[in-house]
């Protein structure tokens, strides 16, 4: 019996691509409903009208009016009835809505995970009505190929996942809460002392993950270097001079490591034993999001946040998996073969591929990472037609970290010559690669640093041609990046690997810190200290892990998302009766911290923000340096460059990057130097 069935997907684009895989003939009807495209698939005798959401088209609503803590009881409502930037996502529901009626099925085809999940439950159930859920099924996938796509609808699902759905549901209130909650009583605090309209915000792992970057600028300032010393030495062989290790790497008295100096120089060093040992080393598995991040920030210097952004658009484009997984993995019905078949197509990839097919090799490394929902990161195949620099940057190290996961180990030949020198022990190191394995498929990802070592016997004499020691320090611990932060996050199993990169993102945007050697500035400082003395629990780890454990019990069918709410509510009351208690006192030292700001601003003031807005005010120490580093190249350049505008932003940025601030600052520039 023929049935009329509405999909609901999280994109328009994936619309598109899941009903030209769906439709018989591979052409489907194309119409508008308003303003807003949906199709129309002939699957057999059923129709399938195809229309997508444009993410999250719910949002969580307080109930009751009144901008004020603390708020418990909360809604789902439709987001652009309470944010007018979300006017966009209105056209999206209303075709949804009403390309509902007289269907006789529901199918949720967004992402398989927590968000998209979510996404397709809020709208069948709020905007569709609640009996719908009941027929309701799932279409589950991780590439956007034709094939897959039919094999998905071929396996549906007979129900929506509910467990997924839960704990998906939960995180997004438990974090609204936090974040509403706190969120205003900063605001408000502060507000009493002073007209400041800027938002002061705070939130369940955005609290914590201040915090660490409180913790380690703190080690950093309070870092005592501490000296040490190292042995220096060398030796001439064969016309060559190679550089001896001593057996102690590190000396922490400066009279035993002349001891050492005064024992063996002019010394002839004998050889006592030579170690010769093959070292395979395994190729690497395909990426996880993490590693993806990991690799595009240490080759290319993209950030989490676009790296994620252009794996997303890689995906949508059906030219790599989905990108937002925790697994390593690839599993066996995964057809490889016909992957690199696909491969062999692309002139970039033709001869790794074909050399992998001709080997049989269909078994990739599987890494330590698992995820439930999807694989590995892998490409689909399909040759991309035309992709940004940046784009075709993280394809081209996918493609190639899943081709290198395909191959053999590298085997390299490991030589340590030991010598004696007057009773002190030097090494001599040699490595050479014998079979360059999975790193041959992995370039230019990966440099093999080969040293070779001349013939070398037992007993051979060495001479030391050079032997000194070297005064060093010891070095204060790193500043974090936005990658070590995110990754610290993942560590501490804070966050979600969705979500990590967002909330760095929103340190930056709110003023808590800066730079890309991660610093926290005088406001983010205040924040943390603040909280610390009056309300530690908002920025102690331990709460927000707790509930993580929370969501995946939740996400296992383990627990009741009830009773984890009921439990966060229970959380929240004393920590937000005890900020009560002391919103005069964090108002107070708040306000003071951002007067001192304010102070040090005057005293130079600044050349973007007006004086009258104190709402610009924690952006203009970056507008200031800016200005101090761009002014002096300016002034060099102007001339020969005849204020032209374009060469002159190319040329700021090799030395400030393409942010917000550098352009303000240059179009100030500019405005004050006319020709």
């Amino acid at each position: 019996m023929a049935s009329k069935i509405l999909v609901i997907t999280e994109k328009p684009s994936s619309a598109r691509k899941i009903a030209h895989a769906l439709d018989d003939s591979g052409t489907p009807k194309i119409a508008k409903h308003g303003k807003i495209n949906f199709y129309t698939s002939n699957q057999g005798v059923d129709e399938l009208v195809i229309v997508s959401a444009v993410g999250h088209i719910y949002s969580i609503d307080q109930i009751g009016d009144g901008w004020t803590y603390p708020i418990f009881n909360i809604r789902w409502v439709p987001a652009y009835t309470i944010d007018k930037r979300l006017q966009y996502t209105k056209p999206y529901l209303d075709a949804i809505i009403g390309l509902s009626k007289n269907v006789d099925s529901y199918v949720s085809a967004c992402d398989f995970d927590q968000e998209g999940s979510l996404i397709a439950y809020n709208i069948i159930k709020h905007g569709i009505g609640e009996k719908a859920l009941n027929n309701s099924k799932r279409m589950i996938f991780s590439t956007l190929t034709s094939k897959e796509l039919k094999d998905s609808w071929n396996s549906l699902k007979p129900s929506l996942d509910y467990s997924i759905i839960a704990a998906g549901k939960t995180r997004h209130e438990a974090d609204w809460l936090f974040g509403i909650n706190l969120t205003r009583a900063l605001t408000l605090a502060t507000s009493q002392f002073l007209v400041y309209n800027k938002v002061l915000s705070i939130g369940r792992v955005q609290g914590p993950t201040l915090k660490f970057v409180y913790d380690q600028e703190n080690m950093i300032q309070c870092f005592v270097p501490t000296p040490f010393w190292r042995i220096i030495s060398e030796t001439e062989i064969e016309g060559h001079v190679y550089t001896l290790e001593y057996e102690k790497l590190r000396i922490e008295r400066e009279s035993h490591a002349k001891e050492v100096v005064e024992a063996c120089k002019g010394k002839i060093g004998i050889v006592t034993k030579i170690q010769i040992e093959k070292k395979y080393t395994e190729p690497p598995p395909p990426f996880n999001l993490g590693d993806l991040q990991s690799e595009a920030y240490r080759h290319f210097k993209i950030s989490p946040t676009k790296t994620l952004e252009m794996a997303e658009k890689l995906y949508l484009e059906a030219y790599i998996s989905y990108p937002r997984t925790d697994s390593n993995k690839i599993s066996s019905s995964i057809n490889i073969k016909e992957i690199l078949k696909n491969l062999s197509k692309n002139n970039n990839y033709r001869k790794e591929s074909n050399e992998l097919l001709a080997e049989k090799r269909y078994k990739p490394k599987q890494g330590k990472g698992d995820d439930p929902a999807h694989p590995a990161i892998h490409p689909t195949g399909l040759t991309p037609k035309k992709l940004q620099p940046g784009e075709a940057q993280i394809y081209d190290i996918i493609v190639k970290r899943f081709l290198a996961s395909l191959s053999n180990p590298m085997i390299q030949i490991k030589n340590e010559i030991t010598i004696n020198v007057n009773s002190h022990t030097f090494y001599l190191a040699g490595i050479i690669t014998e079979e360059p394995g999975w790193t041959r498929l992995y370039q230019p990802y990966y440099k093999t640093r080969d040293k070779q070592l001349p013939e070398i016997i037992l007993g051979q004499k060495i001479q030391i041609t050079k032997l000194k020691s070297r005064r060093e320090y010891t070095n204060p611990p790193p500043h974090y990046n936005p990658l070590s932060l995110t990754r610290k996050m993942e560590q501490q199993k804070i966050g979600t690997k969705s979500t990590r990169s967002n909330i760095i993102d929103t340190l930056y945007q709110r003023g808590y810190i800066k730079g890309k050697k991660i610093s926290i500035t005088r406001l983010g400082e205040a924040t943390i200290e603040t909280l610390e003395k009056h309300c530690p629990e908002i920025i102690n780890i331990s709460l927000t892990r707790h509930l993580e454990k929370k969501l995946e019990l939740i996400e296992l069918g383990k627990i009741e998302p009830l009773e984890v709410f009921n439990e966060l509510v229970e959380t929240l009351k004393p920590i937000l009766k005890k900020f009560r208690e002391n919103e005069i006192k964090i108002g107070n030292e708040l306000a003071e911290a951002i007067n001192e700001i304010e102070k040090e601003l005057s005293s130079t003031s600044c050349i973007i923000c007006p004086r009258d807005k104190m709402t610009n005010s924690v952006f203009c120490t970056l507008h200031n340096e800016a200005y101090k580093n761009l002014e002096e190249a300016f002034q060099s350049w102007r001339y020969a460059l005849g204020y032209n505008w374009l060469d002159y932003l190319e040329k700021i940025k090799k030395i400030s990057g393409t942010g917000e601030t550098t352009k303000q600052v240059i179009k100030h520039i500019l405005a004050r130097n006319p020709p």
